[in-house]
């Protein structure tokens, strides 16, 4: 039910969604629907719930592996993700992360971003060594709003994602990223990002 949730919010977004319309598409009676979900809105929630997982899934297996020698290569890898799962996932561009439908899906005292800004925290303090905490955290909050919105610029632009403005997105978060981070830690200067994943 929730894979035909993902492609049904694509072809007709949230507001045009039904649970009859859900049940043909899963191929199953509106009563098996009832039975797992109250409304469309909790289906949709699971859905984004699913998919945020799968987010931070991804996230742990790119830090785990030996490409990332810097912080900003994290922070790449995040957006890269990110970019990759607009342009493959289906539900994930219509739904971005619960804006749909509940801002704070994953935690009831911070947004959605929120949540992820301090998960990329404390994946950087572990992996990089990056310290100052609170402040990281605020400032990767900046940096995932400012992501989100061009990355959400870049798609509304064109359906695969306009290339131009994902790059701009990676230099402009890289740029304000090596500036909050190097005040702090010294570290070298993040080079050209060039084109996004």
């Amino acid at each position: 039910m929730l894979d035909a949730c993902a492609e049904l919010v694509d072809e007709v977004g949230y507001e045009g969604l039904t649970t009859t319309l859900l049940a043909e598409r899963a191929e199953v009676a509106i009563g098996s629907v009832y039975q797992f979900f109250p409304d469309k809105r909790a289906i949709v929630q699971a859905l984004t719930l699913r998919t945020m997982e799968s987010y931070l899934q991804r996230l742990d297996e790119r830090f785990a592996s030996n490409d990332l020698t810097h912080w900003w290569d994290g922070v790449d890898a995040a957006i890269d993700e990110y970019i990759t799962m607009h342009r493959t996932v289906p539900g994930f561009r219509t739904l971005h992360f619960g804006d749909v439908v509940d801002l704070h899906l994953l935690d009831e005292q911070r947004d959605n971003n929120g949540v992820i800004a301090d998960q990329l925290a404390r994946v950087l303090t572990e992996r990089f060594g990056l310290t100052d905490v609170p402040e990281l955290q605020f400032h990767l909050e900046i940096a995932v709003e400012g992501a989100d919105a061009l990355i959400q610029l870049a798609f509304r632009r064109r359906q695969e994602g306009d290339d131009r403005v994902l790059v701009e997105a990676k230099a402009l978060i890289r740029e304000y990223l090596y500036r909050q981070v190097d005040a702090r830690g010294g570290v070298d200067r993040p080079v050209d990002v060039g084109q996004p994943a």
